[in-house]
């Protein structure tokens, strides 16, 4: 039995990978997370039973608890994906997302350092998930953001997540702990929290309610569907290239402006209504520090694991909206 720890498992990309994981009978998922606003334990409702899944409510930034945890379950295998990940509350209230990020990542590798179980598995590794917006923004001209990148963040979410990467990597340098980063461009699917575009979209549409579009909606972003992630990020933990870090997109670039109106014009066919959803389209002042465009290389993953996304966009986009249309109690219930 393969002993694995998901940290932040409740989350929206974490539940689907602890789903996926659970596929493998010979897999036992110990899911930490200490379920804030922003979790969506629902999405784990139909492997609450299994056997080989438990949960601890938990905030892994307590280094005491989380110590006791894993030198007690010592995990083969660490998937840490617990974070606080929106950049809008981040700039309302920086210190939480520095503390929180920051701190939660380091009670993990604290607690490695100080226990000696990974060094008699030879297989053992730790997958720090993070994020491209460590590296800045782009212009439309520049290339894609390759692993070799400096580290530019510009808001404080970017700076939480490119501070505790960079922290793995000085964990890995000095107490050579196995350990692999993953920074992947912007996710959705099924089951994200309606704080990020896509879902916010959804419910605005669903409501009848503006649709909020920062600036002038040129902004460019990479889109990833969060089963291509996840299924990237298995394979990732599979291979042992320590100290490394790779970048995992969906190859797939669109102004926010795009997605908006896609959304809108598949609302318009799904529930047709007297007016064009993409009539409730409102732009607002412009996100502080609103970085340009993300776009990332993914030419190393694509060589070492011969990843290719599965999804196309609007195949994703589809499954996607059709899935909060018809769950559109629970989408309204996290909004109120």
């Amino acid at each position: 039995m393969k002993k694995i720890l998901v940290t932040g498992g409740c989350g929206f990309i974490a539940s689907f990978l602890i789903k996926k994981l659970l596929k493998n009978k010979n897999n036992f998922i110990l899911n930490l997370d200490a379920l804030k606003k922003q979790s969506v334990p629902e999405s784990l409702n139909e492997i609450k039973k299994n056997k080989n899944y438990k949960f601890l409510k938990v905030d892994i930034t307590n280094y005491k608890k989380t110590n006791k945890i894993i030198s007690q379950f010592k995990p083969n295998l660490i998937f840490h994906l617990a974070a606080e990940s929106h950049v809008d509350r981040s700039i309302v209230n920086p210190s939480a997302f520095i503390f929180s990020n920051i701190n939660a990542t380091l009670s993990i590798l604290e607690s490695l350092r100080n226990n000696n179980f990974w060094k008699k598995d030879a297989n053992f590794k730790l997958i720090n998930v993070s994020t491209d917006e460590v590296y800045g923004s782009l212009s439309k001209k520049q290339k894609s953001f390759t692993e070799n990148n400096k580290f530019l963040p510009n808001s404080p979410y970017s700076s939480s997540k490119a501070s505790s990467d960079l922290i793995v990597r000085s964990y890995f340098k000095t107490f050579n702990i196995p350990i692999i980063t993953t920074n992947c461009s912007n996710n959705y699917g099924p089951w994200q929290f309606p704080e990020k575009l896509i879902p916010v979209v959804i419910a605005s549409c669903l409501n009848k309610k503006a649709i909020p579009i920062y600036g002038n909606g040129k902004n460019i972003r990479d889109w990833l569907y969060v089963g291509d992630h996840i299924n990237a990020l298995i394979k990732i933990s599979k291979i042992n290239d320590y100290g490394s870090s790779y970048n995992i997109g969906g190859g797939v670039e669109l102004t926010n402006i795009q997605i908006v109106r896609r959304i809108c014009k598949m609302m318009d066919d799904l529930i047709p209504n007297k007016k064009k959803y993409s009539s409730l389209i409102k732009f607002v002042k412009d996100r502080k520090s609103h970085d340009f465009r993300y776009s990332v290389n993914i030419d190393k993953i694509q060589k070492k694991i011969n990843y290719k996304p599965s999804y196309s966009f609007d195949e994703g986009l589809m499954e996607t909206v059709s899935w909060y249309v018809s769950n559109s109690k629970w989408l309204n219930k996290k909004i109120n």
